[in-house]
């Protein structure tokens, strides 16, 4: 007899999305405007259970990294709920047939775009996503099972009663998006399990957490979200609006994924331009692992330290940047290809072969050519949100909107036909 707890909540998870499937867009759509409304008119609850999940962590002595992670300001609120709208605007890809054509024998066949089904979410300490999650599921016909981090249960709760007003006020079941309060880690295994009723797992947090989905599901899992993300500048690199972007991709938002973390510099220009990037980025704070070149150029600066040995496969978080000077292209990507996790890597040239070249052998998510790794993002790129970047290569590859929480059945029209 199969013992998991989360059974119910799976059974339950299933008849919401048989409601969810039929919905029309008109009516998900709906949902998405009564959750921005709600956000901002209940953003006085959301902003309190926050701040005391906020205090919580900083007496337990959560990181400021992880604590950035955790907040909710009015500013960030009104920004969730904008996301929240723009979902509603972009194209429903549910009922979207697509490759249609007519075979010899007169059989008509396309593909039709139909929900995954049961969605299980693992994600830490982020409460953005579980409205973001909210959103795209909906949207794509799809119920959610949430398990976030303990850390921000308070505003996750918070959150979720506005996400229950909404569906209920558009007729949609609460089921479709439900939520594990119970901190107990062993329901994330039970989760893992549940493959009788959850279709993907999606995980959304640290390598371990990653590792522990791959090893122990029962279900297929994205993973992704691990960023150790690269700027390779050439020697043709127009130094003046290099700065700015090396600056945006580590500074902008340094406790997220897509943000910088090693620096590479051709070796010809390194001299004259890592002392510019130091002077830039130090005033806010930066500090910086160099290797022995780079330390060279950079002696006696306090806040350049040598690289240890994991510096350059270490994801920072934080205010910390790796700076490496190579000879040339083929030494930055072979860097590239040894240390990156696949996310999001870029050049800065106004060499268009050695961007063609970059473009062509840097295999991750994103790549960039003069411009910030901080735009590998779902809403940056135009999907709405995003569930996950995904740094896998089946069915989703980069951030996971609308479209990568689908998947498709084929569509046979006939007229009395039998096969031969």
């Amino acid at each position: 007899m199969n013992d998991n707890p989360l059974i119910p909540m799976g059974q339950r998870a299933k008849k919401a999305a048989r409601a969810l499937a039929s919905a029309s867009t008109e009516t998900k759509n709906a949902f998405l405007h009564h959750l921005a409304d709600g956000l901002i008119d209940h953003k006085a609850a959301i902003l309190a259970a926050n701040e005391r999940d906020i205090a919580e962590g900083r007496a337990n002595g959560l990181a400021e990294n992880l604590i950035d992670r955790m907040t909710i300001t009015e500013a960030r609120l009104r920004g969730f709920a904008a996301d929240a709208r723009n979902v509603a605007l972009l194209p429903d890809p549910i009922g979207r047939e697509f490759d249609s054509r007519r075979l010899p024998n007169g059989l008509r066949v396309s593909r039709r775009r139909t929900p995954l089904g049961v969605i299980g979410l693992i994600y830490e300490a982020r409460p953005n996503v579980t409205i973001d999650i909210a959103a795209l599921c909906i949207k794509t016909g799809n119920a959610v099972i949430m398990r976030g981090g303990k850390e921000i249960r308070r505003s996750n709760m918070a959150i979720l009663d506005v996400i229950h007003k909404a569906l209920t006020r558009v007729g949609l079941p609460a089921d479709a998006v439900q939520y594990i309060e119970n901190p107990d880690r062993a329901l994330v295994g039970h989760l893992l399990k549940l493959h009788d009723y959850v279709d993907m797992i999606i995980p959304r947090g640290g390598a371990g957490l990653h590792k522990f989905c791959r090893e122990n599901s029962t279900i297929p899992v994205i993973t992704g979200g691990i960023g150790i993300c690269h700027l390779y500048v050439d020697e043709t690199a127009n130094l003046d609006k290099a700065l700015p972007i090396i600056h945006n991709a580590k500074t902008q938002r340094p406790s997220v994924c897509n943000s910088l973390d090693t620096l590479l510099v051709q070796q010809d220009i390194a001299a004259d331009f890592l002392p510019r990037v130091v002077k830039r980025l130090a005033a806010d704070g930066v500090t910086f692992r160099a290797d022995e070149t780079a330390m060279d150029i950079l002696a006696g600066h306090e806040a350049v330290q040598p690289a240890g040995p994991a510096d350059f496969d270490t994801e920072w978080l934080s205010l910390i940047l790796g700076l490496r000077v190579v000879p040339g292209l083929d030494a930055a990507i072979d860097h590239i290809r040894e240390h990156s996790t696949g996310h999001s890597d870029g050049i800065l040239t106004e060499n268009w072969s050695h961007a063609q070249r970059f473009l062509d052998e840097v295999d991750s998510s994103a790549v960039f050519v003069n411009a910030s790794t901080r735009f590998n993002d779902g809403g940056q790129f135009g999907l709405g949100a995003e569930v996950a970047i995904s740094t896998q290569k089946l069915h989703a590859r980069g951030p996971m909107g609308l479209e990568e929480l689908t998947t498709y059945k084929w569509i046979v029209l006939g007229d009395g036909h039998v096969r031969p």
